[in-house]
């Protein structure tokens, strides 16, 4: 499997002159660590992380050193950690140093720069424009899926990235749902829905909706429904 079959397309981002403020205010609306930074081109030009805003003067958990030691730290490392901590817009605070992948990577490479770079979520590019992101649950998911699928037909490469864009295509055309923002794995013409949904009605609706998919052999309910 490759980073295509298993990203998140609709992918929450902020701009580089955006209110630091407001980049917190999506982590944690939408209980993430991490938010592409991209430019209005929509090329990747930063990351904001929880480990770029853990030092806040704000919360009182900016850096503090004895002054001896402050006197030997060099002074861009003095300024840069002053820039994380008091900085006021996202250009301010984001690294730019971005770890990232391509659509065609393998799992186990992007398994990699997760585990070598010790961060939870990579995003994927095309000609340097932000498509995807995968994180470290998108792998855990896949691997469920993978285990699953191993009992039953081989995985169909091509045929299941297909049967996956055009689920994620007919998501999008629903306006009942917002599921299109959660994870879709198939794998060996295999269905896998995982995540909660708002109610009953939409749970059944999904699984309607991905069954008539073309290519389609069977669906893997792993949705919970709200009540």
């Amino acid at each position: 499997m490759k980073a295509v079959d298993i990203m998140v397309r609709d992918v929450v981002t902020v701009k580089p002159d955006d209110q630091v403020a407001e980049a917190v205010r999506l982590l944690a609306e939408h209980d993430v660590s991490a938010l592409p930074v991209v430019d209005d081109d929509e090329n990747v030009v930063g990351v904001i992380s929880e480990a770029d805003l853990i030092h806040r003067q704000e919360i009182g958990t900016d850096k503090q050193r004895p002054w001896w030691l402050e006197a030997v730290t060099p002074a861009s490392t003095l300024a840069g950690e002053f820039a994380k901590s008091h900085g006021r817009r996202v250009e301010e605070v984001m690294s730019t140093d971005v770890v990232s992948a391509s659509e065609d990577t393998a799992l186990g490479e992007i398994a990699t720069l997760l585990e070598r770079h010790r961060i939870k979520r990579v995003p994927i590019l095309r000609g340097g424009k932000l498509v995807g992101i995968v994180s470290r649950s998108n792998l855990i998911q896949a691997l469920a899926s993978s285990s699953r699928a191993q009992s039953g037909a081989a995985s169909g490469g091509d045929s299941d990235r297909k049967i996956r864009l055009e689920l994620l295509d007919r998501l999008d055309n629903q306006d009942w749902t917002d599921f299109g923002e959660r994870n879709v794995i198939v794998s060996g013409g295999v269905v896998h829905l995982w995540g909660l949904v708002g109610s009953p009605e939409e749970h059944k609706a999904l699984l309607a909706l991905a069954e008539g998919v073309p290519g389609v052999v069977s669906v893997s309910d792993e949705m919970i429904s709200a009540y």
